[in-house]
């Protein structure tokens, strides 16, 4: 029989970890550790977690989270449930298991959100006829996943330019901190809200979030210090012996003469990764497949494998979905 579970207490923890280990399509973002971090940020998210079992045997976990915006018109136009990483499934889980499970996502946040987007990081393309079928339309979006099986091939793989612009940072003194303490986490969370502000213009998550990370055990922020000052840094998750995914990155570029604060950083992560049996560095993100894109360019330069697991995504409101969208651009212009 299958069934659907929606609260966390409900999901058999072993069975959990089990699914974690085996299931081609695992990340930390569908572990039960992701769960209780989103969860105990309820002013930033109303998390979510939905199972499906059939004869009490888990065949799939899916988390996620519904943004909230301190703008209550920005929140109104734009609540969205995003599932990062997508949806944790078993191998074998079949069509009909499946299909309960996104069924029960769409039903029980049809209220909540105007659209779903699943971020994938792993290949779904084996049920995405299924995900069509419930509603779920596939858009392409590309990645980059660096082999860091040994420090020796991920410094192999990094293209000449990259290598010599983190000779010449550290050269000129830049530093990498390991162990950074609360403060340097103030100083990196500013850089990140000027890139935010000037360049990605998208909402940033307030400190909290980030604050909240540095109590959280498989979170590792890896900063850059030059001239005693803190000039960029990476903040990275994972559990050892799986992927290390950069989830924010940012540096105080084209300020100082020689030194390449954004490069330096996600090379610190790139180490940390090879040298703590995380075999692949996940980039999480490189836009979308034929747009030029800065970011997907400063990627590229790491030796990473360029894969495109795109998204999924299901619009419960088309008519609040397209003014939203419309929206959102003018209150970027009017904020920019």
């Amino acid at each position: 029989m299958i069934e659907i579970f929606s609260d966390y207490k409900d999901i058999n923890k072993d069975s959990w970890n089990t699914l974690v280990q085996k299931s081609s399509t695992s990340t930390w973002f569908q572990t039960p550790e992701a769960y209780l971090f989103f969860a105990s940020l309820p002013n930033i998210f109303t998390s979510f977690i939905y199972s499906v079992t059939n004869d009490k045997v888990l065949k799939g976990v899916c988390i996620g989270y519904i943004t909230k915006e301190r703008n209550a018109l920005k929140q109104f136009l734009t609540r969205r449930a995003i599932i990062i990483g997508g949806p944790m499934l078993a191998n074998d889980i079949c069509a009909e298991e499946l299909t309960a499970l996104l069924k029960a996502i769409t039903h029980n946040l049809k209220n909540k959100a105007i659209f779903i987007e699943t971020r994938n990081f792993n290949d779904y393309s084996k049920w995405k006829q299924l995900f069509r079928q419930n509603d779920f339309d596939y858009s392409p979006h590309l990645n980059f996943q660096v082999d860091t099986s040994s420090i020796e091939i991920m410094q192999s793989n990094l293209s000449k330019n990259k290598m010599r612009d983190i000779k010449a940072s550290l050269k000129k003194g830049t530093e990498f901190v390991a162990n950074p303490t609360i403060d340097d986490i103030k100083s990196f969370y500013n850089i990140l809200c000027h890139l935010y502000k000037t360049k990605v213009k998208t909402p940033l998550f307030p400190f909290e979030f980030f604050e909240r990370l540095y109590y959280t055990k498989d979170a590792i922020y890896r900063l850059i210090r030059y001239e005693n000052r803190i000039v960029g840094g990476t903040l990275c998750i994972g559990k050892k012996g799986a992927p290390l995914y950069e989830w924010f990155a940012c540096g105080a570029d084209k300020i100082y003469k020689n030194i390449f604060p954004s490069t330096v950083a996600t090379y610190s992560g790139l180490v940390y990764a090879a040298t703590q049996e995380h075999p692949i560095f996940d980039m999480m993100g490189a836009g979308k497949p034929n747009e030029n894109y800065g970011v997907r360019d400063f990627k590229a330069k790491f030796g990473g494998k360029l894969v495109e697991y795109g998204r999924f995504q299901s619009i419960i409101s088309p008519l609040l979905y397209k003014v939203g969208f419309i929206g959102v651009k003018i209150l970027k212009i009017a904020h920019s």
